[in-house]
């Protein structure tokens, strides 16, 4: 397919390579060993215009197209902190997107206008303890009093849960009607009742902090309902596409880095009288490899371009074309991934089970990719239904 990539769109790249280079990545070993890093990275990608690069002018962003998310999520990888990545990708694709497409003009001053300048940082609620990929089973439930929701719940693997301003909150509303009885509602974490129960401890992802929240008869406005009551399902749905897509391209991009800094490694490394990449069972390997790369890759910027292209230029919903691509694309590159972050780490060696290689960081990393956002095999059973089977 053509580039989709105007000049704009490369002017962008630069600014987010040079912040995620110059500004983000000296700082690997501090923010790895705290698991943490600090609340000034949200402001200063704020204030560069990382964060709201594809949000309408009227709520503070730049008002361009969804490839300016695309751009930003491949080249936000030059960090080389995947938990560091997760974060801002979270503030500016997970957890606000619905405040564009649902809220209303208060919503939006108050939530995400300054989620888009990164003054509020926002996280997104949504998996339970025993509610992970079947979403429909969140049991998180809101009741009327007055003016009011009452909440009580939990939710768990919440991104940038232990610090968040506000919380894109799903809930049960008419809790006897399955998946036709949720709601979003913007909770800001100040509430009443809202607790953080603890902070999570991962595998990988170091850099980000995960956290388990907790709501006791937390009361919150009916204002912040998003937009009508007991469609909060199609309305995740339908926010999930684009959580998927820029996972896809994030992980394309870091699983790219990977392969590069081999190549390199294998071009120093002599083992019997001659580089390691000169070998020729490598040498195919690497090809291999580098295939599925591309697939990959062109597999992604299919599924972004039809995201663009509906909502963007049609400024419609997303279609179940554009679901089961995107879905296809997720499961395709998650395995994929996974292969190819495995044999880069065997290519090393022994050094590459040593931390201060970034191969190892990366390795245990990109494990997440096939779970969060919808296991692989989910998405697999939502294919099938799609296409019939």
């Amino acid at each position: 397919m053509p580039s989709p990539f105007t000049e704009e769109h490369i002017h962008f790249r630069k600014t987010v390579r040079s912040f995620a280079e110059k500004e983000l990545a000296p700082h690997i070993e501090e923010w790895e060993r705290d698991e943490l890093f600090p609340n000034w990275v949200f402001k200063r990608a704020g204030e560069l215009g990382i964060l709201g690069a594809h949000y309408p002018e009227a709520v503070g962003g730049s008002g361009g197209d969804f490839w300016f998310a695309v751009a930003k999520s491949e080249e936000l990888t030059a960090c080389r902190m995947a938990g560091v990545t997760m974060g801002l990708l979270v503030q500016a694709d997970m957890a606000t997107p619905v405040i564009n497409d649902l809220g209303t003009p208060e919503q939006k001053a108050e939530f995400l206008t300054p989620a888009i300048r990164g003054e509020k940082i926002a996280a997104l609620g949504v998996t339970e303890p025993d509610a992970g990929s079947d979403v429909s089973a969140i049991r998180t439930w809101a009741r009327k009093d007055g003016d009011d929701y009452i909440v009580n719940g939990s939710k768990t693997y919440i991104t940038n849960g232990t610090r968040a301003d506000f919380v894109t909150l799903l809930v049960k509303t008419n809790p006897d009607a399955g998946a036709h009885g949720c709601s979003f509602i913007v909770v800001p974490t100040a509430t009443k009742g809202f607790g953080v129960s603890k902070k999570l401890k991962k595998i990988g992802n170091h850099s980000s902090d995960t956290a388990e929240l907790h709501f006791e008869d937390m009361r919150v406005p009916k204002r912040y309902l998003l937009g009508d009551e007991n469609l909060g399902f199609m309305y995740l749905m339908q926010n999930f596409q684009s959580e998927r897509i820029i996972g896809c391209t994030s992980a394309v991009a870091g699983v790219d880095r990977m392969l590069g800094d081999a190549v390199r490694y294998g071009r120093d490394r002599v083992v019997f009288g001659k580089p390691i990449i000169k070998r020729e069972y490598w040498q195919q390997k690497f090809v291999d490899l580098y295939a599925k790369l591309e697939a990959g890759r062109a597999l992604s910027y299919k599924g972004a371009e039809s995201y663009n292209d509906d909502k963007y230029v049609r400024k419609e919903a997303v279609s179940m074309e554009t679901v089961r691509i995107i879905s296809m694309a997720k499961i395709f590159i998650g395995e994929a991934m996974t292969e190819i972050s495995d044999q880069c780490l065997q290519f090393h060696g022994g050094a590459g089970y040593i931390e201060e290689f970034d191969v190892a960081r990366a390795w245990r990393d990109q494990r997440l990719f096939r779970i969060g956002g919808g296991t692989t095999e989910t998405l697999r059973y939502y294919v099938a239904k799609i296409m019939g089977f």
